[in-house]
């Protein structure tokens, strides 16, 4: 978040009454969040700019209408995930909504079959390659697990805070996160493992 915002909180009342200055430090300071979420979601950096547009000329369209019952930034990252969400389901009409249980949350306990990989240097795991891998494997994930990781591991929200921004029970929010992880984990496990067992290999020769 921008250091203007961080000095001087936005005003709400401000915002309301449509003044443009205020609205600008709006914009910057929420930008690259909303961004990110469009350039996670969609896969693509026009998508993601016209999610950036579209939000923040929707936000600024229904301000008046906000009534801080959520905080500012949740009601935003709603309307970024509502714009989102309509590119998805007009480039893949199968798609499931993220309001709407899922196969995934119905299997939870499903087990999966997970390699060890706790020795696996530290070094490794922050490796550049090794979070180009992370952020591949977060790409794989559906839709809607997809959101809930980002807006809970990456962006910082709160299960609460999750759940009004996607419009769904905190519950819901919950079992998304342990699938999400469990997924994340299955796919890390099996790429590390290779990659010791690559090695250990290469050390044989």
């Amino acid at each position: 978040m921008s250091s203007n915002m961080s000095s001087s909180p936005l005003s709400l009342e401000a915002l309301r009454a449509g003044e443009r200055n205020e609205f600008a430090r709006f914009v910057e300071g929420y930008s690259p969040l909303v961004y990110r979420l469009g350039l996670k979601m969609l896969g693509n950096p026009q998508d993601a700019e016209d999610i950036l547009q579209e939000t923040f000329v929707k936000a600024f369209r229904h301000i008046h209408t906000f009534d801080g019952r959520a905080s500012l930034s949740t009601w935003l990252y709603r309307i970024a995930t509502n714009e989102a969400l309509m590119v998805l389901r007009r480039k893949h009409p199968e798609m499931i909504s993220v309001d709407q249980p899922s196969t995934e949350e119905s299997t939870l306990d499903e087990p999966l079959e997970i390699v060890d990989w706790c020795c696996v240097p530290e070094e490794e795991l922050l490796s550049a390659e090794g979070r180009a891998h992370l952020e591949q494997a977060v790409e794989q994930l559906s839709p809607a697990l997809r959101l809930v990781f980002m807006l809970r591991e990456m962006d910082g929200l709160s299960t609460r805070e999750t759940a009004e921004a996607l419009n769904i029970s905190e519950e819901a929010v919950k079992t998304r996160l342990s699938r999400a992880r469990l997924q994340l984990r299955e796919n890390l496990s099996v790429y590390y493992s290779e990659r010791l067992e690559g090695r250990e290999y290469g050390a044989h020769r």
